[in-house]
């Protein structure tokens, strides 16, 4: 019955609110894509600053070791978004490569770009992996979470079940729009942080049966998750906000850029009960 509950909770958590966020990311809020990246970058570094380093820097954990786990995931996603733009790149050039005897001098013009990290006269989108990679380890602390309350009271469970739906939304509406910048159809966004959101199921179930070994290791998880948001918000996300614009469409890029913080930080308390 506890495993049940467990696996229905994770996956209402995990899956519920990429779906709810993709209602409102797409529904309502669909017409401000620009808006939506602002938000986006909010969101994420509100949810590693306040959200997931609080948490894990409350733990036993030393600080030099969470410290140093953070680094490495900044490093680590450093070079993940490096193999990922290698990859793009290496493909495109070996289609123009098949296509250069009928296109002369245009390929060597072509391959020019691909080198310079451009994909089809566009800038390649970087952060999808790192957004994917965080979010799954995050999802995964959430189920072991969802689990240990499970495993402690029933009613406990359905209430942390809740909260995580209720503060993964603001989230996930972030990692949504940077999947779908990053030249992803909404389906295939939505599929991507779905898959993700699942993960939340599987760390439901080895939370289930190994909650109290893996209990010391959840810091580590919070910081490698937030590690990943981070990167994508001042890496990849941020950079795209800094053009030459109107004072009016600055201040609507401040405006946007702290209601994700704003939301975050008003949806954690709800969830936390302060």
């Amino acid at each position: 019955m506890v495993l049940i509950a467990i696996l229905l909770g994770t996956l209402v958590a995990g899956i519920g609110s990429v779906w709810l966020a993709a209602a409102l990311s797409f529904g309502l809020l669909a017409r401000y894509t620009q808006h939506m990246l602002s938000l986006a970058a909010g969101a994420l570094l509100a949810t590693a600053f306040l959200h997931l380093l609080p948490e894990a820097f409350e733990s036993q954990a030393g600080a030099k070791e969470l410290f140093l786990t953070l680094l490495v995931g900044l490093v680590f996603f450093f070079l993940l978004d490096k193999a990922e733009l290698w990859h793009h790149g290496h493909e495109h050039h070996h289609h123009l490569a098949h296509a250069g005897d009928d296109q002369g001098d245009d390929h060597g013009h072509d391959a020019d770009h691909v080198h310079k990290g451009y994909t089809h006269g566009e800038p390649a989108k970087a952060g999808t992996w790192a957004v994917l990679t965080g979010d799954s380890v995050h999802c995964f602390g959430d189920g072991v979470l969802i689990a240990s309350a499970f495993m402690a009271d029933m009613r406990l469970g359905v209430i942390a079940s809740l909260a995580v739906l209720a503060h993964e939304v603001p989230h996930h509406m972030g990692d949504l729009m940077v999947l779908r910048h990053a030249a992803s159809t909404r389906h295939a966004a939505l599929l991507k942080v779905s898959l993700a959101g699942a993960v939340t199921a599987i760390g439901g179930l080895v939370g289930y049966w190994l909650v109290d070994q893996l209990q010391d290791y959840q810091p580590y998880f919070l910081v490698v998750a937030s590690s990943s948001f981070m990167y994508v918000a001042l890496a990849d996300l941020i950079p795209q906000l800094q053009k030459r614009l109107s004072a009016r469409e600055t201040a609507a890029q401040i405006v946007w850029l702290l209601a994700g913080i704003g939301l975050v930080t008003w949806v954690s308390s709800l969830a936390h009960g302060r």
